[in-house]
């Protein structure tokens, strides 16, 4: 797949849409996150997940879902438009939300997606928000259950996750926090901030031994992207000059190298596609927030096009990667 642009043009968009509803709407393979808590509990993935049942997992599908309402909202005019229309407007009802929603609020799903999942669900709720249709109204019990979550677990956190997976605490703040902006959450916000400022404020010369051999994130910048979209400007400046400070000679040099995919159809390994995908949206949204006369701006936009070049192909191909990579390559193409 020859993907050479490095923002979204319409072609492009209209490639995403197409991978996109291919696989929201695929039910098998499906790996499945839940407790059962008894004989009751055994239900396949569409009956216990009338909307988010495809895309090989819940998480994946509820971002499959964010990349077509943003790509709908950007290119309103695409060929790709009215089923994306028809899909939300099948899926987003009060009797398919009520669902998922009392799904979330089982005492055993209290870890369900913890925090990867619930970030995703907020992001799609975000974005929902701008769209002139009732979707959004729709989906507000599950994103309520969900910041909810958030509003629950912050203040036993003692210690974030410094993970490149699903797990990280970093990405889920960083991604969440669009939420509070869009639903005007300043209450969320405010934690989301103060948790952010107590885990990392006092982070110095990061390491940054990674990536990892399953890594979909980078821990080391997503700390940094977190912080950028939590703490005013000048702050975020200051602190970076500290946490990276030898960013302008592109040092540690693994964070400045593409990652090698050496099987794209090992799901884990082909998550080292998403980390070059991740990296790029990451190194964007550093560049725009250094001043241009600060040397680690030039190299973080030589770092965010390398890794570009190097994932973008990968976008399709097989399910493994095609199922989710999508949506991070959008988060790239749209950053800075």
């Amino acid at each position: 797949m020859s993907l050479p642009s490095d923002r979204l043009t319409p072609d492009l968009a209209s490639r995403f849409a197409r991978i996109a509803l291919r696989h929201v709407g695929r039910e098998f393979p499906n790996k499945m996150d839940t407790v059962l808590t008894g004989p009751g509990d055994v239900k396949g993935p569409r009956a216990q997940h009338p909307i988010f049942f495809g895309s090989f997992d819940w998480h994946s599908c509820v971002h499959g879902y964010w990349t077509l309402a943003t790509i709908l909202r950007l290119h309103p005019d695409l060929p790709e438009a009215a089923d994306i229309r028809a899909l939300f407007d099948d899926s987003f009802t009060a009797a398919k939300v009520a669902v998922e929603t009392a799904y979330v609020l089982r005492p055993a799903s209290r870890g369900f997606e913890r925090p990867y999942g619930w970030a995703w669900l907020l992001k799609l709720q975000a974005e929902l928000l701008a769209h002139d249709a009732s979707w959004a109204t729709t989906l507000q019990p599950l994103a309520d259950a969900f910041a909810q979550r958030f509003r629950e677990f912050l203040p036993l956190a003692t210690y974030p996750i410094r993970t490149g997976v699903h797990s990280s605490t970093s990405f889920a703040l960083a991604l969440a926090s669009d939420y509070t902006r869009a639903a005007g959450d300043a209450e969320l916000f405010d934690m989301f901030e103060t948790k952010a400022r107590r885990w990392h404020r006092d982070d110095r010369a990061a390491q940054a031994w990674e990536p990892s051999q399953d890594d979909f994130l980078s821990p080391t910048l997503m700390t940094a992207v977190c912080l950028r979209r939590l703490l005013p400007q000048e702050e975020w400046r200051r602190w970076f000059d500290n946490y990276l400070p030898l960013a302008g000679d592109c040092r540690p040099a693994s964070l400045f190298s593409p990652a090698t995919v050496s099987d794209r159809t090992d799901g884990k390994i082909a998550h080292l596609d998403g980390l070059n995908l991740s990296r790029a949206w990451c190194w964007r949204e550093i560049a725009s927030g250094l001043p241009a006369f600060n040397p680690a701006r030039e190299a973080a936009e030589r770092a965010a096009t390398a890794h570009l070049a190097v994932a973008l192909p990968h976008v399709a191909g097989d399910y493994m990667g095609e199922h989710w990579l999508a949506s991070f390559a959008l988060l790239a193409l749209l950053a800075g």
